[in-house]
């Protein structure tokens, strides 16, 4: 089994759009698997990416930022719509059915299991990887950084490879 990411999606955006990694082609993608039911890492991340965007200055105009849902189930278009449009408007968000989210999931390499969480008025939680991707402009895989980095690191390493030619 491969352990490359090879970034490929086919979901439908929070507009009720199907897209996939090639309907942004020329820009970079800044992708993060997460679910709007997560009271915590996700909102920190989204929190801290939508600084970085802040922090790049024009070259964001270049940079498509993209959240996937990990929970389709609960996250249609509808509710992610919602939840980006409140909090997180630079964010286009993606979801689509659990094989189409799955399949994103694969090809990123990212992990997410549902679990119990007596916390959630639902009863349920979706644990799942904490990595945010950069794909440049031709949809294919730069780099990614951990949820660990700040967001003035995440900015750094993102001017640094947005300036450096292709090789």
């Amino acid at each position: 089994m491969s352990t490359a990411v090879v970034p490929r999606y086919a979901l439908v955006d929070h507009h009720g759009r199907a897209v996939t990694e090639q309907d942004f082609a020329g820009r970079y993608q800044l992708v993060f698997f997460g679910f709007t039911h997560c009271r915590i890492v996700c909102p920190a991340v989204l929190g801290k990416l939508s600084t970085v965007l802040d922090d790049l200055g024009p070259l964001a105009e270049r940079i498509q930022p993209i959240y996937v849902s990990v929970d389709p189930e609960r996250d249609t278009p509808e509710v992610m719509c919602a939840f980006l449009e409140e909090s997180y408007p630079r964010f286009l968000g993606l979801t689509g059915s659990p094989e189409a989210a799955e399949a994103a999931r694969s090809a990123f390499r990212v992990y997410a299991g549902r679990g119990a969480d007596p916390e959630d008025p639902e009863g349920y939680a979706v644990p799942h990887t904490a990595l945010t991707y950069l794909l440049d402009p031709g949809a294919a895989y730069l780099a990614h950084f951990p949820d660990v980095l700040t967001a003035d690191e995440i900015a750094a390493r993102i001017r640094e490879l947005c300036s450096t030619p292709a090789p």
